[in-house]
């Protein structure tokens, strides 16, 4: 007898907008190794994304701009191992598209070819537009991604609340409906008022991802440090950690190297 349902299908782009179609809101988390992948795959995790918040949370920078290419399609390689259900989905990294469009096909193929990622994500909207259509071109899913775009912090020079004003609210309306009429798959929001989130969610037949920008967005995505409570450094508002790792992993830590100190561990049963 087939043990098949629905929760078990493969997660690909048409059952995201399909999702959005019958109201169904969509569960995103960043994941950058196998062991943490596969937990979130087997919990049922619809999307995993490899975040170039990877050089913020692996490798303490404090922005994204410094992670390389290579170095993205490491961590992809490494989570594609442990995904089997949810859709994979890996950030070009700053650098790797802007300004150049074929620059930009050649590192989504490459990002595509050697990582196995099922669509990978660009940050910005008309100003990427070409580089958009000629990722597109290939065949490669593209999920779009608007409004705080942290690989243009030095452009900001704050994580403020973004769209507040009316012509950027403006802006970022009219590129989100670019990015859906090029062929986007679907369009992260980040810390916008959820107000205008719920205005372009309304306007888009592909659905958006919130990630401070309120509930009305077709999903959500956090980063998986900050959900889990193992950054502690990183407190905003839009935040809500469902464990506080930081802690549970301190103690066991001081209670192995205490049990080293004293000669408790190993002990004879866990010696050969």
């Amino acid at each position: 007898m087939s043990t098949y349902t629905e929760d078990n299908r493969k997660v690909t782009t048409q059952r995201l907008i399909e999702m959005k179609r019958r109201g169904e809101k969509i569960s995103m988390l960043t994941a950058y190794d196998y062991s943490m992948a596969s937990i979130f795959d087997k919990a049922g995790i619809d999307v995993i994304l490899v975040g170039d918040s990877a050089s913020n949370v692996m490798a303490g920078y404090t922005t994204t701009l410094p992670i390389t290419l290579d170095q993205m399609i490491w961590y992809a390689q490494s989570v594609r191992k442990a995904v089997k259900r949810a859709l994979l989905c890996a950030d070009l990294p700053f650098g790797s598209y802007q300004g150049n469009s074929k620059e930009a096909l050649c590192s989504a193929i490459r990002m595509m070819k050697e990582t196995g990622a099922d669509a990978i994500k660009v940050e910005g909207g008309r100003e990427i537009s070409e580089s958009v259509e000629r990722i597109l071109s290939a065949g490669i899913p593209i999920m779009g991604h608007l409004g705080l775009t942290p690989q243009s912090i030095n452009k900001f020079g704050t994580y403020a609340v973004r769209a507040r004003e009316e012509s950027e609210a403006q802006k970022l309306i009219e590129d989100a409906c670019l990015l859906e009429k090029l062929g986007c798959f679907g369009i992260v929001l980040e810390k916008i008022p959820a107000s205008l989130a719920k205005e372009v969610s309304e306007k888009l037949t592909i659905p958006t991802i919130s990630i401070g920008a309120g509930p009305y967005a077709d999903g959500q995505v956090l980063v998986m440090h900050d959900m889990l409570g193992i950054n502690k450094n990183f407190s905003p508002r839009f935040l809500r950690r469902y464990a506080d790792l930081y802690s549970v992993i301190m103690d066991a830590v001081e209670h192995y190297i205490k049990d080293v100190k004293n000669g408790d561990f190993p002990s004879e049963k866990e010696s050969y």
